[in-house]
Formats: structure tokens, C-alpha cells, sequence
């Protein structure tokens, strides 16, 4: 069995060889080394292995994981559906919200991102599929949910993200993570992204090299990286 760093050093390999085949550079993609259910030592290991990012699922399990091993060196991502009433926690702990599902919810994290004098990133959650059992706003109703999150100043609007149908034939998946960067790049054209930002946060353990080629800036690698959970 490989160790967590020999795991780490396989998925880079991994987006190396996607990012190549795609003429990019190997850096132009961040890896999200999702960490949720495993322990804070499982992490350290990673982190000693050159780790930056992390992805937790559950905010109250990834506030005690920062609590222990801290912020400085670390970059810590809520992946998961965040409920309302954890917003403050989740803007007080994690660099990157992820997961944000639609304008009420962006509309709570700039109020509270008023009130306590911070401006977290965030993306927006695209369910392409429409599947009832992800959250997410739609292709339909994506951009115009976009105009409305780029005008709350509290907040900095950096990109999207997505979840999109399983497949075992990677090759049914790619039509998906096609249609979020072309929405992605809808978006980025109106100028409705913060700072310049346009990231694109798709792509995990078994489908992370089709993601990539189809424009990911961020990919999400869990099971390749900590084994099953």
C-alpha cells in the first residue's frame, strides 16, 4: 500500500500528464487534497508532503481539524453544502467557500462578511445534471444568478464549481464539465468575476484528467490521495 505523500506525488503525475496533453502548464491547476472524514495526522502527513490546500465536507468537523493543525501553511476549503446557520463559522475558519448554492445564501455570507470585516472567497455550485440529490443552481439559471452574487462587495466572487453525474465511462462525464466552462466563461466575459479571478473547481479522484482537459483550475482528490473512506 502507498503512503499518503506517494499518493500525492501519483495524483500530481496525474495532472501533469492531463495538463500537458492539454498544453498547459502543471501549475495552472491547483490540487484540493480532500481530507473529510480522515484524521488530522492523515493530514500533517500530506502537508509535510508539500500540501497546501485542503477540502472539508462538514464545517464543524473541518473547524476542529483547523483548531488543531491551524491556518498559517495551510489553505482550507469548505467543499459541502453549507447550511445557514454555520455561514459565521464557516467565513470565520475556511480560506474558500465552495459550495454556495444560490444568491439567499450569498446574500447571508455578505451580511456577515460586513459584520465581521472579512471578504472570503467563494464559488458558485452548478448542478449541470440537475440532479435532484446535489444542490446547485442550474445552466439555465447560472448566469443570472452570477450577476446578482458580483454585486455584493462583501464577497470575492472567484469562480464556480461542480459536482456533475457519475459515471464509470469517464468519456459520458466530459459533456458536463464542458457546459460549467462554457458558463464559466460566460461569465468571466461579462466581467462578473472579483479580482480578475475565473477559477473552475471540477474534477475528482476517478475523472480529475478529463476535468482538467476540459478547462479545471482547481480538481478535488480525495480517495487517490487518503484511500476509502
Amino acid at each position: 500500500m502507498m503512503s499518503v505523500s506517494e499518493n500525492i506525488k501519483s495524483v500530481r503525475s496525474g495532472i501533469a500528464l492531463a495538463c500537458d496533453a492539454s498544453g498547459r502548464a502543471a501549475d495552472s491547476v491547483k490540487l484540493v487534497a480532500v481530507s473529510k472524514t480522515k484524521p488530522s495526522s492523515a493530514i500533517a502527513e500530506a502537508h509535510a508532503a508539500g500540501q497546501i490546500a485542503f477540502g472539508e465536507n462538514k464545517v464543524q468537523e473541518g473547524v476542529s481539524k483547523i483548531a488543531e493543525l491551524g491556518r498559517a501553511g495551510f489553505e482550507w476549503h469548505l467543499i459541502g453544502h453549507l447550511q445557514k446557520n454555520k455561514a459565521r463559522a464557516a467565513i470565520l475558519n475556511f480560506d474558500v467557500l465552495q459550495a454556495i448554492d444560490s444568491h439567499v445564501l450569498a446574500e447571508r455570507l455578505n451580511r456577515i462578511a460586513f459584520e465581521e470585516s472579512v471578504r472570503p472567497k467563494i464559488f458558485l455550485q452548478v448542478n449541470p445534471a440537475e440532479e435532484a440529490s446535489k444542490s446547485g443552481v442550474t445552466l439555465a439559471n447560472g448566469f443570472e444568478t452570477a450577476l446578482e452574487i458580483s454585486r455584493m462587495e462583501h464577497l470575492v466572487f472567484a469562480g464556480l464549481m461542480t459536482i456533475p453525474p457519475f459515471f464509470a465511462d469517464i468519456e459520458l462525464v466530459r459533456p458536463h464539465f464542458r457546459a460549467v466552462r462554457e458558463l464559466r466563461d460566460r461569465i468571466a466575459d461579462a466581467g462578473l468575476f472579483a479580482d480578475g479571478f475565473a477559477e473552475l473547481s471540477m474534477g475528482m479522484s476517478h475523472d480529475f484528467g478529463v476535468a482538467i482537459e476540459e478547462g479545471a483550475t482547481i480538481v478535488r482528490v480525495g480517495t487517490a490521495i487518503f484511500g476509502g473512506r
